[in-house]
């Protein structure tokens, strides 16, 4: 099923235009939870709001002529507060559509009229029920569990929908039918979900051995086909890519050049590429930036991006999937992140994480549909 990678053109370079725009609002995150790969989450650097007003100057020329979003990503993006977080929304024009991850602790119905206020889409990160959110508590070592609920439920009594994000570390059998039925309940109108990822200050092994992490997926889908009422991020764009490998329009679903998925820390550096990388440090890398807002415009930084020595070494990587590995149409080279961390450089190919939530991912999506098939098909 799956394309041969050296068959694929386009995502050669990076793009100019991003399709959203990440900002670090604060450093600070008021949980702990065990598996986050953030290295300043203890601490309140708070983004100024020159920062937000430089990066607009971008962002509202791109928003004048399409759909444009900016993502509001921590630390714990609420930790910054109400006024502080509408200060930095403020120079962003009325095309802009905002977004916001959050942990959902702070969640009240404050929050929500501020939600309401500015036509902010919330996705909440939560791991599924009770006893699966071991990992997820508070600076004091407490589940932040009931927390999370509250603010859920803060959502639901004001009308807001709300996305979901799901953290596993245990693919074990089982697990997709409870994490998908916990997720119908709790309201949510599109969940994703990723398998735990080894980046960061998150040093913990996720390598599983390959028959689980398919049989994981497998379940998954079969528990959406029963009831699917929520967007499945991962196993809708699973079934796209199947459909188009058939049609023989695989080729197209990828874009011709990489989106530079720009992160603007919160004093003012771009990383591109990979949120996960902004604030890291390396001897032959140095801080991953391309630049700075407050010294050169976003457009501009984005335009010059592919002469950031690791971004050359990147794509140098992408190219190696592009002609090595059949699933490149699929994933379309994998994540810088995820190859840094891993493998200590930017140019190897597959990761733990290409094996767990690319590979597995789509072998379980068609392990599924040879199961379910139907007699004489």
């Amino acid at each position: 099923m799956a394309a041969r990678g050296r068959s694929l053109g386009g995502m050669r370079g990076l793009a100019t235009v991003p399709s959203y725009v990440v900002m670090q609002p604060t450093t600070l995150c008021n949980l702990d939870c065990a598996y986050c790969y953030l290295p300043f989450r203890a601490a309140d650097r708070q983004m100024p709001v020159a920062v937000a007003e430089a990066v607009a100057a971008s962002v509202n020329r791109w928003a004048s002529t399409d759909r444009f979003s900016v993502v509001w990503h921590g630390g714990e993006p609420l930790a910054a507060g109400r006024e502080r977080l509408a200060e930095l929304m403020a120079p962003f024009g009325p095309e802009v559509e905002h977004h916001v991850q959050t942990n959902a602790t702070l969640i009240d119905d404050a929050w929500c009229e501020f939600f309401a206020r500015h036509r902010m889409r919330v996705s909440v990160s939560v791991d599924g029920p009770r006893d699966r959110n071991g990992e997820r508590v508070t600076r004091a070592g407490r589940p932040a569990y009931d927390r999370i609920v509250r603010g859920v439920a803060a959502l639901r009594r004001h009308g807001l929908p709300f996305s979901a994000l799901a953290v596993v570390n245990d693919p074990s059998p089982g697990r997709a039918t409870e994490l998908y039925d916990y997720f119908l309940d709790l309201g949510c109108e599109v969940l994703g979900v990723n398998i735990e990822e080894t980046e960061g200050v998150n040093t913990r092994d996720n390598a599983h051995e390959a028959p689980v992490v398919t049989a994981f997926w497998a379940e998954l889908v079969a528990a959406w086909r029963r009831n699917p009422r929520i967007h499945l991020r991962e196993v809708e764009w699973s079934l796209r890519y199947a459909a188009a490998v058939l049609d023989g329009t695989a080729g197209d679903l990828l874009p011709t050049r990489l989106d530079p998925i720009p992160t603007v820390a919160y004093d003012g550096s771009v990383v591109v590429l990979s949120p996960e990388l902004a604030g890291f440090t390396d001897p032959r890398y140095g801080d991953f930036s391309s630049g700075s807002v407050l010294a050169t415009p976003l457009h501009t930084i984005l335009a010059d991006a592919e002469r950031t020595p690791w971004v050359g070494e990147f794509i140098d990587g992408v190219e190696a999937c592009r002609s090595s590995c059949p699933y490149f149409g699929f994933c379309g080279g994998g994540h810088a992140a995820n190859r840094y961390f891993e493998l200590g450089r930017f140019d190897g190919t597959e990761t733990e994480h290409c094996r767990n939530s690319k590979i597995r991912l789509l072998e379980g999506v068609l392990e599924h549909a040879r199961d379910h098939q139907s007699p004489g098909a």
